[in-house]
């Protein structure tokens, strides 16, 4: 879990403990954030949240949650145990009103659950990482549950494709050898939550060895952007990846392709950008000269006298209308980068090569979350983002109108601390079933997945 850099915000109304709405001041650039999306039909939050009985997940009145499966216990498919660290999460349509949701597992080597290791899903056995699938009817009612891929490290986050499969990432790049792996790390794998042996345990090695998070893919070009989130500076990238066989369904991917790396002319740290709307046009896209990173990590290779562009805690990734978002969570100039922010969010446009900061998270600047910085994003049900916290404190998932408005959606209520000094499970991979009548999350520890349905405006 990571914390932010510490600021009295001046822009922000700080959630009350009943959860009530906050209204926030944003520039107009936000509107783009929703571009090609469904309007919202005006709301500036669904009321107080309502304490939790149970003790896991307050909401807010007329919403109620199901609780889907939680770590520890039995894998319906009878694989083992129900493994540790929920994170990112994707719901694919399936069959017959059927929905798979996949779900990454972060486990690093010392994982108190791994990843079962299965025949035929599995890459390297002595990591426990991987992924978990499960099938759900209409009425969010569990129908099976089972390992879609195995001995893989760290999956943080990832993303859908097109043909309803899953890309997961792994935030790691240790080497064969190192931390009892047998195998090198730092991929990203294809996996189909309706047949995973369909994909297997196949790394798909073009797409670069480094520090995966997330990726979002171009439904047109297929072109796959992919965000670093490396923990020391120099940090991360921002990648896209020109496969051989764009759109080419399950399994196009390990055709292979081209990894490039964004620079921005004269930009080497994106978080000195502090002013919304600041745009860069003419962004270049730079070959990634050793994408196997075999003797140094991509970040620090030789781009040339040009340099690269890298930026710190780079997270989320998605894609709406014509354009590619992605987040930055926070910049700590403590900790190497060239300013601090409470976190980012930048939109780029394939077709006019521009980059433009569309929202700037504190401090004393548009906004600042009423918790910590953002991490997790997805497109609402009701037209604007849901987004979860990745900080301190209280945890909560957070949604954001189309007018800029921020309210609390949900707040996990179990305490993984002590009485004297709380602490609370984040949540990780926010994601709505493809109807919108449904939002899923994790907490991410104790690892439990939810299923939270109610009046979606």
């Amino acid at each position: 879990m990571s914390t932010a850099p510490r600021s009295t915000a001046t822009r922000r109304q700080v959630l009350a403990g009943s959860g009530a709405a906050a209204a926030i001041a944003f520039t107009g650039a936000f509107s783009e954030l929703f571009a090609g999306t469904a309007a919202a039909r005006g709301h500036n939050g669904y009321g107080p949240l309502v304490p939790d009985p149970d003790g896991l997940l307050d909401l807010p009145k007329g919403f109620r949650y199901r609780v889907l499966s939680r770590e520890g216990e039995p894998l319906r498919s009878g694989e083992g145990p129900v493994p540790s660290n929920h994170d990112g999460m994707a719901a694919l349509r399936g069959r017959n009103g059927r929905i798979h949701l996949v779900r990454n597992h972060e486990n690093r080597h010392t994982a108190e659950i791994g990843v079962p290791t299965i025949e035929g899903l599995t890459y390297d056995p002595a990591a426990k990482g991987g992924c978990t699938s499960l099938e759900l009817d209409g009425r969010n009612k569990v129908l099976g549950e089972r390992v879609a891929i195995a001995g893989t490290a760290v999956n943080c986050a990832g993303g859908p494709t097109p043909w309803r499969t899953w890309l997961t990432c792994e935030e790691n790049e240790d080497k064969a050898g190192t931390n009892g792996y047998t195998k090198d790390h730092g991929f990203i794998f294809e996996v189909d939550g309706a047949d995973p042996r369909r994909t297997g345990a196949v790394p798909l090695t073009a797409m670069g060895r480094f520090q995966h998070e997330a990726i979002a893919v171009d439904p047109k070009s297929g072109i796959v952007y992919e965000t670093e989130d490396a923990f020391e500076k120099p940090f991360g990238l921002f990648y896209r990846f020109l496969p051989e066989k764009p759109l080419g369904g399950t399994g196009s991917l390990r055709a292979g392709g081209e990894l490039e790396a964004m620079r921005v002319p004269g930009v080497p740290d994106l978080s000195v950008v502090q002013e919304t709307g600041t745009s860069f046009d003419r962004i270049e896209w730079v070959p990634v000269p050793d994408p196997l990173a075999a003797e140094t990590p991509i970040r620090l290779q030789d781009f040339g006298a040009k340099g690269i562009t890298h930026a710190q805690k780079l997270e989320g990734c998605y894609w709406g209308g014509s354009s590619v978002y992605f987040v930055s969570s926070f910049a700590h100039r403590d900790e190497g980068s060239a300013a601090d922010h409470y976190g980012q969010v930048w939109r780029y446009e394939p077709k006019k090569r521009r980059l433009t900061l569309v929202v700037i998270f504190g401090p004393d600047t548009d906004i600042q979350l009423p918790g910590e910085s953002p991490d997790n994003i997805c497109l609402a049900a009701d037209g604007g983002l849901m987004v979860c916290e990745d900080g301190g404190g209280a945890q909560h998932v957070l949604g954001v109108t189309r007018r800029g408005e921020v309210y609390a959606m949900a707040r996990g209520r179990q305490n993984i601390g002590t009485p004297e000094e709380p602490e609370w499970g984040e949540f990780a991979g926010v994601t709505f079933s493809p109807d919108g009548s449904t939002m899923y999350v994790n907490c991410y520890t104790p690892g439990t997945t939810f299923a939270v349905t109610g009046p979606w405006c």
